[in-house]
């Protein structure tokens, strides 16, 4: 991996990804999460739903990543999530790393022109395939791509853990390191399946972030 791969995965990337906690809020008010051993197990959870419903659209997104195979993909995704809350999700992370992506990878002129053209269409930016999309210009093989996808979804929902307090940081790292050898299982499980393949594994992990709007007090936006 060159420089500009490792800064597409960096968390410093300003990309919103820090302020979504993937339903695990709406989980532990729910008390379904609430230590340490649960939390281990939403997340297994997480990335095999991760993997099964949206490594399909970074794939093809990576392996194609033109402007019209964009398209395609976001309308299916769009299509795809009936959930609300994490359809706004997805085009609000989505949108932000492709607005991101234009201004820091300048030497790929191509991502500004693709991201002027869907903002005067009806295009949603879904995360995923604007994730392929990215990695594939980038020059990122379709497995790293989708073993990237899976390390910012863990990395992310256990930011959220933190946060929420319900595990320390260095207890998180740990995880991190413990759930990894299961996410690269998750992956060649998955990895490199076409679109009309994708489904959901888990959809009580759905159902969480379904209500997630309606919790009295909340920190995450989903």
């Amino acid at each position: 991996m060159d420089w500009s791969q490792w800064q597409l995965l960096d968390s410093i990337l300003p990309t919103g990804g820090f302020a979504h906690s993937f339903g695990l809020e709406a989980a532990i008010q729910a008390r379904i999460v609430s230590t340490p051993d649960e939390l281990r197990t939403h997340l297994i959870h997480l990335l095999e739903n991760t993997a099964s419903l949206l490594l399909p659209f970074v794939h093809s997104a990576t392996t194609n990543p033109s402007a019209d195979n964009l398209r395609k993909l976001d309308a299916l995704l769009d299509a795809t999530l009936s959930n609300e809350v994490s359809r706004k999700a997805s085009t609000s992370q989505g949108s932000a790393l492709m607005r991101v992506a234009a201004s820091v990878f300048t030497e790929i002129p191509s991502l500004k022109t693709t991201r002027d053209a869907c903002l005067t269409s009806n295009f949603h930016f879904h995360h995923a395939p604007v994730f392929g999309l990215i990695c594939g210009l980038l020059g990122m093989d379709p497995k790293t791509s989708q073993r990237g996808y899976l390390f910012i979804t863990l990395r992310d929902s256990i930011s959220a853990a933190t946060r929420l307090n319900l595990v320390g940081p260095l207890g998180a790292a740990v995880l991190q390191h413990q759930v990894a050898a299961i996410a690269e299982t998750i992956l060649k499980q998955w990895a490199d399946r076409p679109v009309e393949e994708a489904c959901q594994t888990s959809p009580l992990l759905d159902t969480f972030q379904g209500f997630h709007s309606y919790l009295f007090s909340r920190l995450f936006c989903s």
